[in-house]
């Protein structure tokens, strides 16, 4: 899951949704090169101040981002001022005097500093990054100004007394609008106030401080290997990417001669683990992932300590005895103990078989010539090995039928179908910040214009945060006249040489995830921008679309869609899919219990005050087979928990699969070859889960769509643990 401010209106800086997450962050203003300029700061100087259209991103300049900010923050101040001279008397506060208002007032500073923070992400260098922690400390205490509005908030619970006229959404949204003021601090006063307005800014410098150490120390660690023999067992495709790593220049790269860069990114660091027969390297490399930022210059270690201090005061002046209890008070879950509940009850079902995969593991490494235990460097080598010889294939043998443009043309026909839409290429008709990052139109089914996105797929860890997630690069809103434009950015493998970007199957996967996101953003047929799209959902539900999509990829039919070898075009052989579905299930116990260690973590790290290393050691005793290596500090690059939106959250994504999961059985009765009746389904979904958005509670959208309460089973049935 990064980031876009969200709307003032709410009181709060809402997070992007997906694997990792940003939040916003801010550091103490100091002098420096951008906190003055001799012109004046106008449209016509400064690209962040024009947005009558998507961000002009190749004309965005580190220097233009305190400037810009600083104006925009005076003018929101200034307009704020004004509205509440305008709505002293709460008699008169209607919904156009007020929300419509705010909504105008926050939109340039919204659009602007979303830019800079997206950009932030995906183009991230050091003038960028001392541009942006001058100027959050503006973002940061405006938001504050406008969450402790007394005016404001009052103009909002007058509103909520007298909603006749108003529909259900725009109840939501004065709901979510009057909690929100009280989450921002608007009942605080004195050295209360002041206290929570100073850890907000800190908390918000440490998130950036998180997260920057985060991607040095990715940037910081490679090995450089030069002995052929000590890439043994690593695929041609990895041989390709970690040559053209080390290479001086293009006419240089070799993968047979090498030499071979490693390096921690995703698209090197996976394949490695998975296929490398050098177990030096690969502990090697085990050793340096899991204490990435944890020593050094790059040490997130008092951070996490920081942060979670500061969590918890905050929590207490606003009343709570718990972060965690703060952070559900938002959610769909009713309480942290209905949480840890269900973490327990899934722990019971699929940790016993996580013990029996990791037996049958172990006995199959030393059937096939492995010496004493298995170590956690191994685990990833030999499940590989293992899940070959049971089902007869390997990920390589898959990737040359993912190649990335058979992909999208697959998934956008099956998003055709379902939906009734179109989604055509208009690469060129908007400016992008990297020349591989496309961009699309999506019509619906008049052929009328509705919503955009860009899509920014491949890997660059020199200036890309890692992981993949979607961010608003505009929402739906009624009063602006604008229609939602998404950001979909992944980090897949790039085309190597003369290959086009062929994509594990994993990757593809993470693929259909983001697009679910990006659908329910797009979609959305919720006027209002503050409930349009991802806004204003539960953030437990957020997750539902987005898992809901993956499913997709584990249909024979979708698969002829999206499969296309890159040499002859064939789709992925019958027998091949079927083994891949087979798979599916394989080491089941010990994905599911990883999540739950990691969604017990977070709880544990926001309801406990022991130190956090003390917290990973008891968590980690109950919820692992294999118990982390004594140096293990991978809490110190948990970009979910410290440097995005997932605090006291991360069991969202198995709350939400349990919607998803049952959401996707609704295709599966009516037969995923009944193209009639999935067209018909597809409607629905569309019309429910994908275009109420945070108008309606996910609850009554999820009644809506399937008649009746999620049940927990079809996820248990799914992974084979009922």
């Amino acid at each position: 899951m990064a980031t876009s401010m969200g709307r003032v209106l709410v009181h709060n800086v809402v997070n992007s949704v997906c694997r990792r997450g940003r939040t916003r962050h801010c550091l103490r203003i100091r002098s420096g090169r951008y906190c003055s300029t001799a012109a004046a700061v106008t449209p016509a100087n400064n690209p962040l101040l024009r947005h009558e259209h998507l961000p002009e991103f190749q004309a965005i300049k580190a220097e233009h981002v305190v400037p810009a900010m600083k104006t925009l923050v005076e003018e929101l101040e200034t307009g704020v001022g004004k509205l509440e001279k305008n709505i002293e008397d709460v008699s008169k506060v209607t919904w156009p005097t007020l929300v419509e208002t705010m909504e105008r007032l926050s939109f340039p500073l919204e659009f602007a500093w979303g830019a800079v923070s997206h950009l932030n992400g995906v183009k991230n260098n050091d003038a960028l990054r001392e541009a942006v922690e001058q100027a959050q400390p503006l973002v940061v205490q405006i938001t504050s100004r406008v969450a402790q509005s007394r005016p404001v908030f009052n103009g909002l619970k007058a509103l909520q007394t007298g909603t006749a006229t108003l529909d259900g959404p725009q109840v939501r949204i004065l709901d979510s609008g009057v909690k929100g003021a009280r989450l921002g601090g608007v009942d605080l006063e004195g050295e209360d106030k002041e206290n929570f307005n100073q850890m907000r800014m800190k908390m918000a410098m440490l998130g950036q401080q998180f997260s920057n150490n985060v991607l040095d120390s990715t940037k910081a660690f490679s090995l450089t290997v030069t002995d052929r023999s000590h890439m043994e067992g690593v695929p041609d495709s990895l041989l390709h990417l970690t040559s053209s790593a080390a290479a001086q220049d293009k006419d240089s790269v070799d993968p047979e001669k090498g030499p071979w860069k490693l390096t921690l990114d995703m698209p090197c660091f996976e394949p490695f683990m998975k296929h490398s027969r050098n177990q030096t390297l690969r502990e090697q490399m085990y050793r340096a992932y899991i204490t990435r930022a944890s020593h050094g210059d790059h040490d997130n270690t008092g951070v996490i300590e920081e942060i979670r201090k500061l969590r918890k005061e905050k929590s207490a002046l606003l009343g709570y005895t718990t972060f965690a209890d703060l952070s559900i008070d938002t959610k769909m879950a009713d309480s942290v103990q209905e949480v840890m509940s269900m973490i327990q009850s899934l722990k019971v079902k699929s940790k016993p078989a996580a013990e029996r995969e990791y037996a049958q593991l172990e006995e199959f490494a030393r059937s096939n010539g492995h010496e004493g235990k298995l170590n956690l460097w191994d685990l990833s080598f030999w499940a590989e090995r293992q899940r070959e010889q049971l089902f007869s294939f390997s990920e390589e043998e898959l990737r040359p039928y993912f190649p990335l443009e058979r992909v999208l043309s697959g998934m956008f026909d099956l998003c055709s179908h379902l939906f009734g839409i179109q989604i055509q290429s208009a690469d060129g008709t908007t400016e992008v910040w990297h020349k591989d990052v496309r961009f699309f139109n999506i019509l619906d089914e008049q052929g009328e214009h509705i919503a955009s996105f860009f899509l920014d797929p491949y890997s660059r860890p020199h200036e890309k945060r890692g992981g993949a997630w979607m961010d608003s690069a505009l929402g739906k809103s009624l009063v602006m006249k604008t229609k939602p434009v998404a950001y979909l950015v992944c980090n897949q493998s790039p085309p190597v040489g003369d290959k086009p970007s062929l994509m594990n199957f994993r990757e593809v996967e993470t693929l259909f995830h983001e697009f679910g996101h990006g659908l329910q953003h797009m979609l959305t047929k919720v006027p209002y921008h503050d409930a349009a799209g991802i806004n204003n959902v539960e953030w437990d539900a957020v997750e539902v679309p987005s898992q809901f999509m993956e499913n997709w990829v584990y249909d024979w039919d979708t698969m002829q869609r999206i499969s296309g070898h890159y040499q002859t075009g064939d789709t992925l052989p019958r027998d091949l899919f079927q083994k891949l579905v087979d798979a599916r299930k394989y080491m089941a116990g010990s994905q599911m219990l990883r999540q739950l260690y990691f969604s017990a973590l977070d709880m544990e790290l926001h309801t406990s005050s022991d130190p956090w290393k003390t917290v990973m050691d008891r968590v980690a005793a109950e919820y692992t087979v294999l118990r982390p290596l004594p140096e293990d500090r991978f809490p110190c690059s948990f970009q979910h928990l410290f440097g995005g939106g997932y605090a006291a959250g991360y069991y969202s994504y198995k709350w939400a699969e349990v919607m998803a999961v049952d959401a996707f059985g609704a295709f599966e009765e009516a037969g995923l070859d009944n193209r009639d009746k999935l067209a018909d389904i597809g409607k629905r979904f569309r019309e429910t889960i994908l275009g109420l958005g945070g108008g309606t509670h996910p609850k009554d959208v999820f009644r809506q769509f399937r008649g009746r309460e999620p049940q927990p089973d079809a996820l248990l049935r799914l992974y084979g643990l009922s």
